[in-house]
């Protein structure tokens, strides 16, 4: 890997366009190197759990409305359309890319990657595969192209913080996405370059996404993220170009939103020739749920079996979750939202907060993308006394690891510490997540199967179900135009949106 400095330039400086950001990003996109089988195999992997988390989610609100709008949008010309995600519906393309970003992202149920900023590596595949549809490429293009998608947009997580800032995670997603559909198309790079510069001024927006009450634009936002990529792609592939240096000048993007004109970055890119293997540091989820609760709610299932007396919230006096300062401040009580504790938030609050999370897991011993969130479970009395017995405080330690770049020791849990009502405490703690590369019980491509099994049962008819898994693991050998297998038809009737303008 070469670690790239990236710095905000004067205009008098005229930063040669080869030393910018985001035409090194294109260079990466642009390298022809082949893709590992190790990584191949984990795109196939990553493929089925995006068709796991999206077909769980195809008559939700938000992805009811994201579909209605794609569906208004017909097939446009230069290409054969893209597939709406449990239809067999084709749209123009990057209408394709939004409905089904949207299905994706709605659980929060998808892969993570956590380093100096955070991400959802996942959110790559639609606009990408909806490109690939598009254009009748084969299952080689696209393992390509999503290689690309994945190694950017973490090489960036990795050395630009965008929430200190307060600016939202998908601002990494647009630059990415673009550069996974140039590798997918075999652009060059100036037309790569244009559209990751394009791409990112598109794409940065505030992170009050995500905090306070938060609403169903959360699904939406990496969905927007991804269809701005694709139109920037086309708009480059006509010759049109983007604001430049877009990272660097002097009115971009670090001077005025990120760390200003004395910002200094040090961003990791593959080397010309190097393989493309960023794909492999990144981790699904095994709960629905925000990222640094997986490992939480691991710990509260353990609990509840070892210590079946602390799910009763009239023995604790308080429970205390020492964790990493993002944890605290994001879906903590660090972040003072009221929300956090308000039985009657939306699921998007509850989706962040870890107090509400670990009080569930906690009592419950398990966790349910849908009856974990019901108004139901959320308003239970003893819940909420248990809940509202939970505070998190940060720790530096645990803030120290979960920013290491050391593999081995990157973490995302935390130690409990709990009090009991008779004045003695308790203490247990937990790094990783059951389902991570490192955790109690690895996801492989057995547990993959198994939770697209589990989430498409009901959905989706069995034979479908297995037509599908047997065309994504031979992603590698579809030809062209044979993309539309990694399309699923739902067996349920798909609700339909209220009419809007389209």
């Amino acid at each position: 890997m070469i670690e790239n400095t990236v710095r905000v330039y004067r205009s008098d400086e005229n930063l040669p366009r080869e030393e910018q950001l985001a035409h090194k990003i294109a260079s990466v996109a642009a390298d022809p190197v082949a893709v590992e089988q190790e990584v191949t195999d984990m795109v196939i992997n990553r493929i089925i759990d995006n068709a796991s988390v999206a077909i769980a989610s195809l008559n939700r609100g938000p992805i009811v409305s994201a579909r209605g709008q794609a569906l208004a949008h017909p097939v446009t010309t230069g290409g054969q359309g893209s597939k709406v995600f449990g239809t067999d519906q084709p749209v123009a393309v990057e209408w394709a890319a939004w409905a089904n970003g949207v299905a994706v992202r709605e659980l929060d149920y998808h892969d993570t990657f956590l380093a100096a900023e955070y991400s959802h590596p996942g959110d790559n595949i639609p606009p990408i595969l909806a490109a690939a549809q598009h254009v009748g490429a084969s299952g080689a293009d696209l393992i390509r192209g999503i290689a690309t998608g994945y190694e950017i947009q973490i090489d960036l997580t990795k050395g630009i913080c965008l929430h200190a800032h307060k600016i939202d995670h998908v601002a990494h997603l647009g630059p990415s996405a673009a550069a996974g559909i140039g590798t997918l198309l075999g652009a060059d790079v100036e037309t790569i370059f244009q559209a990751v510069g394009q791409a990112l001024h598109t794409t940065t927006a505030t992170r009050q996404s995500r905090k306070g009450e938060i609403s169903t634009w959360k699904a939406h936002a990496p969905a927007f993220a991804g269809k701005m990529a694709v139109e920037a792609v086309d708009r480059a592939l006509r010759g049109q170009t983007s604001p430049t240096p877009i990272f660097e000048g002097e009115d971009g993007v670090i001077a005025w939103m990120l760390d200003g004109p004395d910002a200094n970055y040090t961003v990791p890119l593959p080397a010309p020739g190097e393989p493309k293997r960023a794909l492999l540091d990144s981790y699904t989820k095994e709960h629905s749920a925000e990222y640094q609760a997986q490992a939480w709610i691991d710990l509260g299932r353990k609990l509840h079996n070892e210590h079946p007396e602390f799910a009763d919230a009239s023995n604790i006096e308080k429970i205390v979750l020492h964790t990493s300062h993002h944890t605290h401040y994001v879906i903590g009580s660090g972040a003072t939202d009221p929300q956090k504790y308000d039985p009657t938030a939306s699921r998007e609050t509850l989706d962040h907060s870890i107090p509400y999370i670990f009080a569930v897991a906690l009592q419950d011993g398990s966790w349910d993308h849908v009856d974990s969130y019901s108004p139901e479970r959320a308003g239970r009395e003893d819940t909420v006394a248990l809940w509202h017995k939970v505070t998190t405080v940060e720790d530096a330690e645990w803030t120290r690891r979960y920013h290491s770049l050391d593999l081995t020791e990157k973490a995302f849990g935390g130690r409990v510490e709990i009090t009991l009502a008779d004045g003695s405490t308790f203490s247990d703690e937990i790094a990783v997540a059951d389902a991570h590369p490192l955790g109690a019980r690895p996801f492989g491509r057995a547990e993959y199967i198994n939770k697209f099994r589990k989430l498409a049962e009901g959905k989706v008819a069995p034979e479908e179900i297995d037509r599908f898994i047997a065309a994504a693991e031979n992603l590698p050998n579809l030809g062209a135009g044979e993309l539309d297998q990694l399309n699923i038809l739902a067996s349920v009737d798909l609700e339909t949106s209220p009419k809007g303008l389209f």
